[in-house]
């Protein structure tokens, strides 16, 4: 799925941008195991290690240890049990790469084209507004004007999401009415690239972000305090093209493909452009409710880039 502006043709043309929406929704499944073998009552358990991992520099081998039963997130801490708990704040967890001189542009260039788009991740899955539901107006202010209908598209999609025009695949954006974030916290861990293209994207730098986001949640309804959690990964390519070559703006973005997978997000949930977590009280409410028909994947799965994973909606094997 997706759209494709332009082409690669020069003379003044905008470069071509393929933005690949390919969100995947997966819902939690119960685990009656857990619900019985309370882990706050194993005093056997050693506590969670929540020393601060170092940066992820490159792709990881493997997905991070998975517990047989992880202790339960509550109000006053949304992370434990989560891989993420040991993993940055916000903000801080998307580090930019020291710049270097990269084909066209200097290394002063690709410094400040590397804070674009950081402040892009940060505009588009950090902003509070922008989590409760608000209209992601910073982030969209860095997509440059020159690229061919971007800015419709993704106005348009924010307006009226469909299945091929989607706004949660490039932001974060849950109900208030449905829920409400836990802390004011988002843990953050990827990695961020740049290189030069080559082939087709001659002329172009391209600048590739991975990037996960973790977000705990309670429902919205005064006195909530089952907290559950959802994890958003996001690969998001930008480019910025020679201006000698093609029509850019001085300090805007290209977006040239994305790709996202939620983990915990409900298949059946109506397609209004905000994401719709599952709690475990709900399943147990309505146990007829139709499962999700693909297999199970773990979103904190770091190692294996979103093309690779199923595309039907599955089942998160953890939150």
């Amino acid at each position: 799925m997706g759209w494709d502006y332009g082409g690669h043709d020069g003379g003044g043309q905008s470069p071509a941008a393929r933005i690949a929406s390919g969100a995947v929704g997966i819902v939690v499944a119960a685990g009656l195991a857990v619900l019985v073998l309370r882990p706050e009552l194993m005093p056997w358990r050693d506590a969670e290690d929540a020393s601060p991992l170092a940066a992820e520099t490159e792709q990881p081998s493997a997905a991070p240890s998975e517990e047989a039963f992880p202790d339960l997130p509550t109000l006053r801490e949304p992370f434990k049990g989560s891989p993420a708990l040991r993993w940055a704040d916000g903000a801080a967890g998307i580090e930019v790469p020291k710049a270097r001189a990269v084909g066209w542009m200097s290394e002063r260039q690709t410094a400040a084209a590397l804070q674009r788009a950081k402040e892009f991740l940060v505009a588009s899955n950090l902003d509070p507004a922008v989590i409760k539901g608000g209209k992601p107006a910073a982030a969209l202010k860095l997509v440059d004007p020159e690229q061919p209908d971007a800015r419709k598209d993704l106005e348009r999609s924010l307006e009226r999401p469909t299945a091929e025009n989607d706004p949660t695949s490039l932001f974060t954006r849950f109900s208030p009415y449905e829920v409400r974030q836990v802390g004011t916290v988002v843990k953050t861990r990827g990695r961020m690239t740049v290189e030069n293209g080559k082939g087709e994207d001659a002329g172009l730098v391209l600048i590739r972000t991975d990037y996960t986001f973790v977000y705990p949640v309670v429902k919205a309804r005064p006195g909530a305090d089952e907290v559950t959690r959802s994890i958003v990964r996001r690969q998001i390519t930008f480019s910025l093209a020679d201006p000698a070559k093609y029509v850019s703006t001085k300090g805007k973005l290209f977006l040239y493909e994305w790709q996202a997978n939620v983990g915990n997000d409900s298949c059946e949930a109506p397609l209004d452009g905000f994401l719709h977590p599952t709690f475990d009280s709900d399943l147990v409410d309505d146990p007829a409710a139709p499962e999700p028909s693909g297999p199970a994947v773990d979103p904190y799965d770091r190692s294996k880039d979103l093309d690779q994973l199923p595309q039907e909606c599955g089942t998160s094997s953890r939150t």
